[in-house]
């Protein structure tokens, strides 16, 4: 196997009661799993793509057929995803808070990354990117698209994203992606997110 399922780097209940451990398992290990076992057969019939890490993938994905496309993404996305989150999530401290202050504060970013989450149509994700200088900016993807692809309409490093498919939230808030998106924010892990901005930065 190319790829293998990541861990959760945290219990199944970690992030109750924002995040159900029902909604967990379920997330993780029949939706993740789904995608690393399709990216992985799409992968066996390719010997092109022998070898090569997700991101060369993603590096390359207009060239790529769906079944690559979109489970490839799901792949990425979701280990980002877990990797996000933690119990108490904490705030934001160093560059990575000054480059938010930068963009028009704390709330403001929240308020643009849930629009972004609530007007995606359909299923997708709401990110918050940077670019070579620092700046922060908001967009989002549909489907299991990131802004890592080669032909991403916005291109960045991601810093953080929320997957806004509904099987991320309905077990919990049924059809209130507003009210999920916004309970979201209490287990943002910051630490990881000004790392990631520390090295999207550096140089």
């Amino acid at each position: 196997m190319a790829f293998e399922l990541p861990p959760l780097p945290y219990d199944y209940d970690a992030l109750e009661p924002v995040i159900s451990q029902e909604t967990m398992h379920f997330h993780h290990d029949k939706h993740h799993k789904a995608y690393t076992d399709k990216l992985n057969e799409g992968v066996a019939n390719d010997p092109a793509l022998e070898g090569k890490t997700i991101e060369d993938i993603l590096a390359m994905i207009s060239s790529q057929p769906p079944l690559i496309r979109n489970n490839g993404g799901g792949y990425w996305n979701h280990d980002f995803f877990w990797k996000t989150m933690k119990k108490g999530g904490g705030t934001p401290s160093g560059r990575l808070a000054d480059a938010i202050e930068t963009y028009g504060g704390l709330d403001k970013l929240k308020e643009d990354f849930n629009a972004k989450g609530v007007g995606q149509f359909g299923s997708g994700w709401a990110w918050v990117v940077t670019d070579g200088s620092g700046a922060l900016k908001v967009t989002s993807t549909p489907n299991q698209d990131n802004p890592l692809m080669d032909d991403a309409k916005e291109p960045g490093t991601p810093l953080l994203g929320n997957d806004v498919w509904e099987h991320a939230y309905y077990l919990t808030y049924m059809n209130d992606r507003p009210g999920y998106l916004k309970a979201w924010w209490d287990i943002v892990d910051w630490d990881i997110v000004g790392e990631r901005y520390a090295d999207a930065t550096a140089g």
